[in-house]
């Protein structure tokens, strides 16, 4: 069901976003859809300014824009300080968020009978839960996902297609893990004996925290000893690998093909973009930024922005790429120098 201009704003202002319309209010939106592609019905949006030249020959009936944003004619907006969050909140009440399929408790599902499940469950055929597994309630569990022993899964968690979830691992409340993820696989533990590497049991775990959410294919080896952990709010994209003994703070942010080694500590409110890599043993500091394929190979201090390989504060690397970029010519002027002292050399020489 649509909703007009005028409800939006109201369901805008119960979320604390507030929001104008400029325009007419009684206009029906129903979908959310990109500046390019929004058609009549549909609501769009403008938070970058790269994208004003589609913001003039956007067909969508309403746009979401900053106060400030100027427009060359006649259309309905909704100027907010805060396009992004708003169409957030948008896309939320118009198109809510996944309906899973509702299997109840399946037959087909492989429920050992020790594992205690709690209330509303939605556990799908060929999902696998073994012996001392709790789970709390209204858990959605897709087919091909795997629950160890002794593991504990909170409530309303959602566990998408073939995750696997290692022994005594712990999930917080509202967990969502995307399909062919692996929590608690042995990491990379080996101890050099006569030139040979012998495994060394990786007897602890992983816990994840509250309203986790992590994208699909990723890994998150057990500790050795203790715990490996991923803290409260934090969110992966795909293709993430976390070490073993390694600890994640609340609220951070991977970006697609992070990769970190063992025994780090990343502070809250941590990103990393993609495919940043950090060795093993370091620290990160609160609020830190760790640039697009960076390689972080010392400690960072809270609030710093880290870019290059290895990766340095943005502003050195900055000055580091102009160098790089100045070298041929650089190359030329030493070139010219050799030749003039070269030539002056001669010219004492001679005299």
């Amino acid at each position: 069901m649509g909703l007009t201009l005028t409800q939006l704003t109201e369901f805008f202002a119960s979320q604390s976003i507030p929001c104008e319309v400029d325009g007419d209010g009684s206009v029906v939106v129903s979908s959310v859809a990109t500046l390019e592609d929004a058609r009549d019905g549909q609501l769009s949006f403008l938070s970058n300014p790269k994208y004003e030249k589609e913001l003039a020959a956007t067909r969508a009936s309403a746009v979401l824009v900053r106060p400030d944003v100027k427009v060359s004619r006649k259309m309905n907006l909704l100027r907010t300080p805060d396009p992004y969050a708003a169409l957030t909140a948008a896309i939320v009440r118009i198109h809510g968020y996944r309906q899973h399929p509702q299997w109840g408790r399946s037959a087909q599902a492989c429920v050992h009978a020790s594992a205690v499940i709690g209330e509303k469950p939605n556990i799908a055929p060929g999902a696998h839960i073994d012996e001392n597994v709790r789970i709390g309630r209204n858990a959605t569990i897709y087919p091909g996902v795997y629950i160890a022993r002794g593991c504990t899964i909170g409530d309303d968690v959602v566990l998408m297609p073939n995750v696997v979830i290692y022994e005594g691992c712990v999930l917080g409340n509202r967990v969502t893990i995307h399909a062919g993820s692996i929590i608690g696989e042995d990491g990379l533990g080996y101890a050099p004996v006569n030139e040979k590497w012998v495994k060394i049991p990786q007897v602890g775990n992983v816990i994840i925290g509250d309203d986790v959410e992590i994208g699909a294919n990723c890994t998150i080896d057990r500790a050795t000893l203790g715990s490996s952990v991923i803290g409260n709010g934090t969110k992966f994209s795909n293709l993430i690998a976390i070490g073993h003994g390694t600890k994640i703070g609340e609220d951070c942010l991977f970006v697609a093909q992070v990769g970190i080694a063992g025994s780090v500590g990343v502070g809250r409110h941590v990103t990393m973009a993609g495919q940043a890599g950090v060795v093993g043993h370091i620290s990160i500091g609160d609020n830190a930024v760790i640039g697009a394929k960076a390689g972080v190979t010392n400690d960072v201090e809270p609030g710093l922005i880290m870019l290059g390989q290895p990766a340095v504060p943005i502003n050195e690397c900055k000055r580091q790429v102009a160098i790089v970029q100045r070298l041929p010519q650089l190359k030329n002027e030493i070139k010219r120098l050799r030749r003039d002292l070269d030539q002056l050399m001669k010219q004492v020489g001679g005299g």
